[in-house]
C-alpha cells in the first residue's frame, strides 16, 4: 500500500512539520491525497502515527540532558521528601498530569477522529482557525515569563490544548500548545520547549497504540522503518532550527503560511483536484 519512495516522502513531511506550528497531520493528509494513498484507511492512519515515533526519538536525543535532569529530580523527589520542592521534580509530574486529558480524549473520541473529523475539509478549516489563534496569541501574550516560571496551571492548560489538534487535524498540536503558552505570557522559547516536552508522552503513546493497525493492515515493515528513520533525521534538524528561530522571531510567518495552505486546500477540494 505504501512503497519505499512514498515512505521517504511521508517521513520528510512528518519530520519537517511535527514540531513546526503548521500541522503535521494536515500536511501528511494532503501529501497522502496527492500520492493517491487512501487517507481513511486504518493502516495508513497507523503508519503516520508510527513514523511520528521517529520525530519523538529526535526530541529524546535533542533534549537528552534535560530529560535526564528531570528524571533524576523526579527520582530524588520520590525517594526524599525534602527534594520535592525542586522545580524540575514538579515539572516532571506536571508533564505526566498534563498528558492525561489528551489520552482520555483520544480513547473517548476515537470513532470521530478516524471518521468524519479525518476529512481534508476539516484540515483546511483547522489550518485557518488555528492561524487566528496563533495571530491572537502573539498580540495578547506579554512574553515575560521563562521556563523557570512555568506552573502546574500552565502545564495543564497547555496540555489540554493538545486536544484541539487531536480532534481537528490541521489545527497543529505544536501550534495549539505554543499559542496557549504565549497567551499564558510565556516567552516564545519557554512555550516552545514546553510544547516539545509535552509531545514526548502524547505522541509516543499514539505511535504505540497505532502500531497494531500499521503492522496488521498489510503494510510492510521496511517502508515503516524507512519512514521512521527519515522522520527522525529531518525532525532533529527541524527542532534545532525552530529553537533558534523563535529566540529572535515571532510566529507571524507561520500564521501566513497556514492561511495560504488552508485557502489552497479549500480550492483543491472545491475543484475536485483532491478528494476529501
Amino acid at each position: 500500500m505504501i512503497d519505499i519512495g512514498q515512505a521517504v516522502i511521508l517521513g520528510i513531511v512528518e519530520g519537517l512539520t511535527e514540531f513546526l506550528p503548521v500541522s503535521s497531520t494536515g500536511h501528511l493528509k494532503i501529501t497522502e491525497g496527492l500520492l493517491d494513498i487512501p487517507v481513511e484507511d486504518h493502516a495508513v492512519v497507523g503508519f503516520t502515527a508510527v513514523i511520528q515515533v521517529g520525530a519523538i526519538a529526535a526530541v529524546l536525543v535533542y533534549f537528552f540532558r534535560d530529560i535526564v535532569r528531570f528524571a533524576a529530580a523526579w527520582g530524588r523527589g520520590v525517594a526524599h521528601p525534602q527534594a520535592r520542592q525542586s522545580h524540575d521534580y514538579k515539572f516532571a509530574w506536571w508533564v505526566i498530569f498534563a498528558t492525561l486529558p489528551i489520552v482520555a480524549a483520544g480513547l473517548l473520541f476515537q470513532p470521530l477522529i478516524k471518521g468524519p473529523l479525518a476529512s481534508l475539509w476539516v484540515v483546511a478549516g483547522s489550518l485557518i482557525v488555528g492561524s487566528a489563534l496563533m495571530w491572537g496569541a502573539e498580540r495578547v501574550g506579554k512574553l515575560n515569563r521563562g521556563e523557570a516560571d512555568i506552573t502546574f496551571a500552565d502545564s495543564m492548560i497547555v496540555g489540554v490544548s493538545q486536544i484541539l489538534a487531536l480532534l481537528f487535524p490541521g489545527f497543529s498540536r505544536s501550534g495549539a500548545t505554543i499559542s496557549v503558552g504565549l497567551i499564558r505570557d510565556l516567552d516564545r522559547v519557554a512555550a516552545t520547549r514546553l510544547s516539545f516536552f509535552l509531545s514526548i508522552p502524547a505522541l509516543t503513546g499514539a505511535g504505540v497504540y497505532e502500531l497494531k493497525d500499521a503492522l496488521g493492515g498489510g503494510l510492510d515493515v521496511l517502508p515503516l522503518a524507512v519512514g521512521t528513520v527519515v522522520s527522525f533525521l529531518v525532525a532533529y534538524a527541524s527542532i534545532a532550527w525552530l529553537l533558534k528561530f523563535v529566540a529572535k522571531h515571532s510566529f507571524n510567518a507561520f500564521v501566513l503560511y497556514r492561511v495560504v495552505i488552508g485557502v489552497v486546500l479549500f480550492a483543491l477540494l472545491g475543484t475536485g483536484v483532491l478528494n476529501s
